[in-house]
């Protein structure tokens, strides 16, 4: 824990100076506050014995510079309020970009094993709480401290019987806290896990909303919710039921010091050892005394809070990539395809079987080979290696004579153009989503690509052209449409090395006609793996192979294998 609270002090460092002014403001606000009591205890102490005008005039020049103190005592705390919760707000968006920029380092590996509801409640309420309890924590403790203290030494000067009386169960007070403190926090993180799995469940309810209501399953769907709804009430009403423990207990503590006070303070005035003026202001400062102990019992459930959510954000910052570059990786230019798998085997993590065994390849620059096989053979995993979504567990592929694994993943990746099946459009226009091949590229290059890929034409009778927004996932838009923007975005990119999974298997013939031959267009001269399912698509691939549990069991071209009469031959007559 104390590590943690020492990586989770860092992030004031930037802000140092508007942290150490908000101590200072708090500081000089809980002074303030300590000084009422005093000036109470000086009236009803003093202005009784003095000469009325003399007395008018004290209380004249006290009252003046009690004047300037509140006006002081509101700048702190305008302070306070103002430029400290900016310097929360700062601080939750540093730790926001932070926590999306190691998202984008993490590996296919990594999504594979997560839901997107939880990882985005982790970038949300989680690190709401952590900028409440950054912001509001230091600066509730400050002046905590500063009145307990205080008030304990004016309070000390009053009257020591009282004091004691005071503090004796104070004692207690704390080990009850304590006590309970550790059942909150185990109770908040529950919560914490709770209210991620509800954002999943929406999540994925509302990105296949499509779905549910086709099938019209909104009645399970509400069912489904209802379960998981109901286990984060259940984690609320076990927090809720220590917190209601937790304060209602403070409270009677709180209320017991004041009435310890009262009847001790009773009793001494009645033996004479202490004044009314006193026992007045020692009833002023209890109650100073008091309310820095409830600010503390709210920083308790702020604590809980924010650092169970911190804890669940040093998860994610702890996860090292498992896919990065090597010390000393260099830059791969000038690429002109030569891609060799030697001796090349991949299994994921949560299996022990192999995906590819022994796999040996050689593709020329500017070949191109088609991928077939029966689905699980492992040509997506295949081809999924060479930009290192996921890297090989045994041989190794080279590019242009470089092992991949010695280059930087961004100049590898910038020489790849993939298309799938599954076309992913982000929200915003035409133009944006083009653009996203190469974001410096002029509008003139966003239209000369979407001529190349077909898709010119029907932009054009889009609404607003280019700038018409196509929705999340371009659902505006055909499957014919989404997925020449995604191949427009490929031409725009311009790269050397293309691999078609499956771009046009979802496709109607219309369709697969248009899109088929802007993928032909993009393929020329460049090194381009294909995977498909219809094999009438890849007839005219300079080598077909064919992927089983084996590896690659036949490779040739479409009228070698059919002569062949093996596996390409079967799966081609089945198809056909």
């Amino acid at each position: 824990m104390y590590q943690n609270l020492k990586r989770m002090v860092g992030y004031y460092r930037p802000y140092l100076g508007t942290f150490l002014l908000d101590m200072f403001f708090a500081f000089i606000a809980s002074a303030i506050a300590l000084v009422i009591p005093l000036v109470v205890r000086y009236f009803t102490s003093n202005l009784p014995t003095m000469d009325p005008a003399e007395a008018v005039h004290r209380v004249v020049v006290i009252g003046g510079v009690l004047i300037v103190l509140v006006a002081i005592q509101f700048i702190s705390n305008f302070y306070i309020t103002n430029i400290g919760h900016v310097m929360g707000a700062r601080i939750e968006r540093d730790m926001r970009a932070e926590i999306f920029a190691h998202y984008q380092k993490l590996s296919f590996t990594f999504y594979d094993e997560q839901k997107v509801g939880q990882l985005m409640s982790r970038v949300t309420n989680d690190l709401f709480d952590i900028s409440e309890l950054l912001h509001h924590g230091p600066e509730n403790i400050t002046i905590s401290l500063i009145k307990i203290i205080g008030a304990f030494i004016i309070l000390q000067n009053i009257s020591g019987y009282l004091t004691i009386a005071a503090f004796v169960i104070v004692p207690v007070m704390f080990v009850y806290a304590y006590y309970l403190n550790k059942k909150m926090k185990r109770a908040f993180r529950q919560n914490r896990v709770k209210i991620a799995e509800i954002n999943t469940q929406i999540e994925d309810n509302l990105s296949g909303i499509r779905v549910v209501k086709s099938f019209a399953n909104e009645t399970i769907e509400n069912e489904k919710f209802k379960v998981g709804n109901e286990g984060f009430l259940k984690a609320k009403k076990n927090s809720y039921f220590y917190m209601g423990f937790y304060n209602s207990g403070m409270s009677a503590f709180t209320m017991l010091i004041n009435v310890t006070v009262i009847i001790s303070g009773g009793i001494l005035m009645a033996k004479g050892l202490v004044n009314v003026s006193d026992f007045v202001a020692f009833l002023l400062y209890i109650n100073i005394f008091t309310d820095p102990i409830k600010t503390l019992i709210d920083f308790t459930e702020q604590f809980q809070n924010g650092y169970s959510g911190y804890e669940r954000f040093l998860e994610i910052l702890d996860i090292e990539p498992d896919i990065k570059d090597k010390e000393g990786a260099v830059i791969l230019s000038d690429v002109q395809g030569h891609i060799e798998f030697a001796d090349v085997s991949f299994k994921y993590k949560d299996t022990a079987h192999r995906v590819l065994r022994h796999i040996n390849l050689d593709v020329p620059a500017g070949a191109y080979v088609a991928l077939v096989g029966s689905s699980g053979g492992g040509k997506t995993t295949l081809c999924s290696l060479i930009p290192r979504f996921y890297d090989v567990t045994g041989g190794s592929i080279r590019i242009d004579g470089k092992d991949i694994r010695d280059v930087t993943l961004k100049s590898l990746r910038d020489n790849i153009g993939i298309v799938q099946q599954d076309v992913y459009l982000f929200s915003g226009t035409v133009l944006d989503n083009i653009h996203y091949g190469k974001p410096g590229a002029s509008r003139e290059e966003v239209i000369e690509a979407a001529k190349l890929a077909n898709a010119h034409e029907f932009i054009m009778e889009l609404p607003n052209g280019y700038e018409t927004d196509i929705g999340q996932r371009g659902v505006k838009l055909s499957g014919g449409q989404k997925q020449r923007l995604s191949i427009a975005r490929v031409f725009l990119k311009n790269p050397p090395i293309l691999i078609f999974d499956e771009a046009t298997s979802a496709l109607d013939n219309e369709s697969e006609k248009i899109v088929k031959e802007s993928l032909e267009r993009l393929a020329l001269n460049r090194t381009t793996f294909v995977i498909a399912h219809r094999l009438s698509t890849i007839k005219n691939a300079q080598r077909i192979l064919v992927l089983t549990e084996n590896g690659i069991e036949e490779s040739g071209t479409h009228e070698e294998l059919l002569q062949r009469g093996g596996v390409y031959a079967k799966l081609y007559q089945w198809t056909n």
